[in-house]
């Protein structure tokens, strides 16, 4: 008996690459959602008012102390009692983007903090408005500094999609469940799950260190300026 199955492969072929597909639309729509998300969650936590700043720690402390498959069931399984029904795609974004934008927020935020004071003071010295200084100046220099931080992110998230299972998405993870519940061949069907997230995953990590490389020599050419 062969330890892997060709045919395998060849019958559940589409149903591999249709969860792949799957985990990966989540992937790029979270990431996306999130990314935009995190921007003024971290300003919030910034804020020098309290109504604003307050709320905005305890959503990002919450998020990060509760486990990410908590929050996926809550929001597909309990959340139906509160009137409240969501098919699984939506709730796997939604629950995805809250769980990173809190994580993301404190990248923004920490990106930000690491921007010199005397950049902002300059600009509003200079007569601009606290929201030009930020969208001109403050934030494309956080930015690339946070720019590894995010990239790892991303790979984590591709990995993070296999939880949206626990809301019946059949993503690369379900997808592989799925099949190996069929015809029992474990090995075959786990091998080809692994194979396909390391197609992308790994192509993935290869861009994050070009872009690590890519903000360490424009933030290294921002300060020999």
């Amino acid at each position: 008996m062969n330890l892997f199955d060709f045919s395998v492969v060849r019958d559940y072929g589409p149903v591999f690459l249709q969860g792949l597909a799957v985990t990966t639309f989540l992937t790029v729509v979270v990431i996306l959602l999130a990314g935009v998300l995190a921007i003024p969650l971290a300003l919030a936590r910034l804020s020098r008012t309290r109504w604003i700043r307050w709320p905005a720690d305890f959503f990002v402390e919450f998020i990060r102390a509760t486990p990410l498959i908590l929050q996926l069931i809550y929001i597909y399984y309990v959340l139906p009692s509160a009137g409240i029904r969501l098919d699984p795609i939506t709730a796997a974004i939604i629950g995805l983007t809250i769980n990173y934008s809190a994580f993301m927020s404190e990248v923004y935020r920490s990106g930000i903090q690491a921007v010199p004071k005397s950049q902002y003071e300059a600009a509003r010295s200079l007569g601009l408005k606290p929201g030009i200084v930020f969208v001109k100046i403050i934030f494309p220099q956080a930015f690339r500094v946070v720019v590894p931080a995010l990239g790892n992110y991303l790979i984590a998230l591709f990995k993070d999609t296999a939880l949206a299972s626990v809301v019946t998405v059949q993503e690369l993870m379900f997808s592989g469940q799925i099949i190996a519940a069929r015809n029992y061949q474990y090995f075959t069907v786990y091998t080809v799950t692994a194979v396909l997230y390391f197609s992308v995953g790994y192509p993935a990590a290869l861009l994050v260190r070009r872009l690590e490389r890519w903000s360490q020599r424009g933030w290294s050419s921002e300060h020999q300026r």
